[in-house]
């Protein structure tokens, strides 16, 4: 077995040319038996397969540094790189992570997880490599969806001004950008790059400069000529005109024609662009048929691609989209944008239905936002459907074009909380603490499926700006017989009791139910409050359960620093009410990955660390005589 000789970087040189195409396949099959198991990114490993092996031939790492855009294809990286032992417990607590990770390996310079970002970092290390006085070589991966998001555009405008080498390799997996014109292209990518051509051009261009009178002037009219012939005959003109050398299309499958370009890419003194296209899912028909469904799969089986476990209980998801769509039924002013992801936010039966109504502007939350803001100021309602993590992306869009003109936008802000197996960039742990700081914006939590129906209805109706958070997973059913309407700012009294109030922000409510009963079996009276809204925070309930409550328990699946338990302790301490209050939260820390039923324990937010918190703080007051 070929990857048995890979035990770290640099290894893969030692195989043989001719067995290249052989270890792509067990590099292919070694995933697909892996992810299988453990669930992870599927299609886009097995569409870079090659692509890598070409980068960890013609590179020497870690000398050589590679920034993985979004990081979620980087699986065949860390198999050449001698962590081949580590996917059986990939995305799993203390094992092996889904994406780069420099605490992992020092092959991985540079920790991602969202979009768009490799280009930016890679023109960092460029200058730190520069100002150095070092020679190695920086790539920038980044794929053909990350390009949508702005971010890379504005890297791309300034690394069009080096003068040293720097590589951004695109992975074209749809043949979005242009297809290979053929032999023309072929030709010319050779000759741009042969060292005699580079020493005569970089030769002319200095001699002009050194020209006393029309130097600069005759440099740009050669420019123009050159560009005015190259836009006949190569595609991708878009890159040159800004300065940046693009090579390609070239067969990402194929490695050493891949090996070949980014040899000849090396010797570029600027910002080269490799063009390669690649095919998402490669070599396993399941995903190569349905390459959305095995972008992060589940569990699987192979024969089949059938996921090990299917759902059988709606998720929160699910809701929303249903939800979506009676709405959309009903008021004509109803739009939903997302960002890419109109399966994983539920918005594709939306789509379906009314599609003049939906917009999917790609990866590019903060054009999502203000695109939103514009279409509130035409007169219509626009529900922004977007993951926790990644809508924090687009912070300053939220504040200044959405909340200052106090438009009426709803955030539907999924994933939120935590979200498990995809670690520290994708858990939803600080949307609490970044939206309700910001004025006019309106911050609630559903307690279960049927709250988070009523919380769409009455976000639609609402002249404001609404985010409405709710987590990853099953949609909680119980609880259906308290369904108090939805006011703004007011929280929803489950359980009256004495004692201890427990006040549940969204997904904490079943937790608390858990620990209501844990704490009555000891003999303590416990009520329950369904918070609702963080903000505006339901100040009168807060007072009215000081009145008859020794302790108040805050409860949120959200960081400390900025969240829901501030908030209450903030109100308390201005009107002087002396209660004990304990917030139960998350650390204000990054967690990392694994199951969240683990991670709600590690981070003592479940409902028996939360008891025993509860008893041992009632305990010591009880020693204090207090």
């Amino acid at each position: 077995m070929l990857l048995e000789s890979i035990k770290q970087a640099n290894d893969i040189k030692k195989i043989r040319r001719e067995d290249y195409d052989a270890l792509a396949q067990e590099i292919r099959d070694f995933l697909i038996q892996k992810i299988s198991v453990t669930g992870g990114h599927l299609g886009s490993n097995l569409g870079a397969v090659e692509l890598t092996m070409a980068l960890h031939l013609a590179l020497d790492l870690p000398e050589d540094k590679i920034i993985w855009d979004v990081g979620h294809q980087s699986y065949t990286h860390k198999i050449l790189t001698g962590r081949l032992d580590g996917f059986d417990h990939l995305r799993q607590f203390h094992g092996l992570s889904g994406f780069p990770k420099r605490k992992e390996s020092n092959c991985d310079v540079f920790d991602t997880g969202h979009s768009s970002t490799s280009i930016s970092a890679g023109l960092g290390l460029v200058k730190a490599r520069d100002l150095k006085g070092e020679k190695n070589t920086i790539v920038s991966v980044i794929g053909d969806g990350s390009m949508t998001g702005g971010m890379a555009y504005e890297a791309l405008n300034n690394a069009a001004q080096l003068e040293t080498n720097f590589i951004i390799l695109l992975n074209d997996n749809n043949m979005s950008i242009s297809e290979n014109v053929g032999g023309v292209s072929a030709y010319l990518n050779k000759i741009r790059t042969a060292s005699g051509y580079l020493d005569l051009k970089e030769g002319i261009y200095n001699a002009l400069r050194n020209t006393k009178r029309g130097g600069d002037s005759t440099i740009r009219s050669i420019r123009r000529a050159k560009n005015s012939f190259k836009q006949l005959v190569i595609p991708g003109m878009f890159y040159e005109d800004m300065g940046i050398t693009y090579l390609g299309p070239v067969d990402g499958h194929d490695v050493g024609a891949m090996v070949r370009v980014i040899n000849e890419a090396k010797r570029v003194k600027g910002a080269v662009l490799i063009h390669a296209q690649t095919q998402k899912g490669k070599g396993y028909l399941p995903a190569e048929r349905h390459p959305a469904r095995f972008h992060g799969a589940e569990p699987f089986d192979i024969e089949t691609g059938i996921p090990s476990h299917p759902r059988t209980v709606a998720n929160y998801t699910d809701i929303f989209s249903t939800v979506m769509c009676k709405l959309g039924a009903r008021d004509q002013r109803i739009v939903a944008i997302t960002a890419a992801m109109p399966d994983g936010t539920g918005l594709k039966r939306f789509h379906n239905m009314y599609p003049d109504r939906f917009f999917d502007v790609g990866i590019a939350e903060e054009h999502a936002v203000t695109f939103a803001a514009g279409l509130a100021a035409g007169g219509l309602r626009p529900i922004v459907a977007v993951y926790s993590s990644f809508l924090q992306r687009a912070y300053d869009q939220i504040l200044h074009d959405v909340c200052l003109q106090d438009l009426p936008v709803v955030f539907a802000v999924d994933r939120a909380g935590l979200v498990g197996s995809d670690g520290e960039t994708h858990q939803g742990i600080f949307d609490l603490t970044y939206l309700s700081g910001i004025p006019n914006m309106n911050v609630c939590a559903p307690k279960n499926k049927w709250e988070l129906s009523d919380m769409l209805k009455f976000a639609v109706n609402l002249s404001a700006p609404v985010a409405i958070r709710y987590p990853r997973g099953t949609a909680y059913a119980g609880l259906k017989e308290y369904r108090a309407p939805i006011e703004l700012g007011k929280a929803e009294w489950i359980y009256r009791e004495w004692e201890i109030a427990l006040f549940a922000v969204g997904s904490m409510v079943k937790t608390a139910e858990s620990v209501r009963e844990s704490l009555k079996a000891k003999g303590y009276g416990v009520s329950l409050v369904n918070v609702r809204f963080v903000k505006p925070a339901d100040e009168e309930a807060i007072r009215e359960a000081c009145r008859d409550h020794a302790l108040i328990v805050t409860m949120e699946e959200n960081v400390a620093s900025g969240g829901y338990g501030e908030r209450v302790l903030d109100f308390m301490n201005r009107s002087g009410l002396r209660n004990s209050c304990l917030n139960i939260s998350i650390p204000d820390a990054y967690v990392e990955h694994g199951n969240v039923e683990l991670l709600k324990q590690e981070v003592g937010i479940d409902a028996e660390s939360i008891t025993r918190r509860i008893c041992g703080l009632l305990e010591k007051k009880k020693g204090m005589g207090t």
